[in-house]
């Protein structure tokens, strides 16, 4: 049997989260939202992701690269990124505005776009032709759901 990746779950998990934090795991992005019933949603994304208001992007997978000035030779290890900095930014602002997600989309070639209120939105494209994790949406203790089908 082929796995089949379950688009109507991932948009019925996500849709009416509220938008948490942004953060990251060694190279993997993490964006936390909670559910309606206090569960913890996340999206982990081990492929190029940003994150949009509006227009701009203001978070990109790439600021993982980029040291803050005067962060040393360990800033990626001390979480001395432009990454961290932005992503930190971020998550207080998500925490004054506890947005709700209100429109979730995943393409048949695994891009996953999660839109949140006040024109926040995530967006993840996959751009490895091989059968590795490029992301996962999960519940803590429950679903997870995996781009491409059939890894987890």
């Amino acid at each position: 049997m082929v796995a089949e990746l379950r688009a109507d779950e991932i948009t019925r998990i996500l849709t009416g989260t509220v938008a948490h934090s942004v953060g990251r795991a060694v190279d993997m992005g993490i964006v936390e939202f909670h559910g309606p019933d206090g569960e913890e949603v996340m999206v982990h994304a081990q492929c190029p992701f940003r994150i949009v208001h509006e227009t701009k992007i203001i978070l990109g997978s790439a600021d993982m690269r980029y040291a803050q000035k005067g962060a040393g030779a360990r800033a990626f290890d001390e979480f001395r990124m432009i990454y961290d900095a932005r992503a930190t930014k971020i998550s207080k602002i998500l925490g004054q505005l506890r947005p709700s997600v209100d429109s979730v989309t995943v393409g048949r070639s695994g891009e996953l776009t999660v839109s949140w209120e006040q024109a926040f939105r995530l967006e993840v494209f996959p751009d490895c032709s091989g059968r590795f994790e490029a992301w996962r949406v999960l519940v803590r203790g429950g679903a997870h759901h995996v781009f491409p089908p059939g890894l987890d």
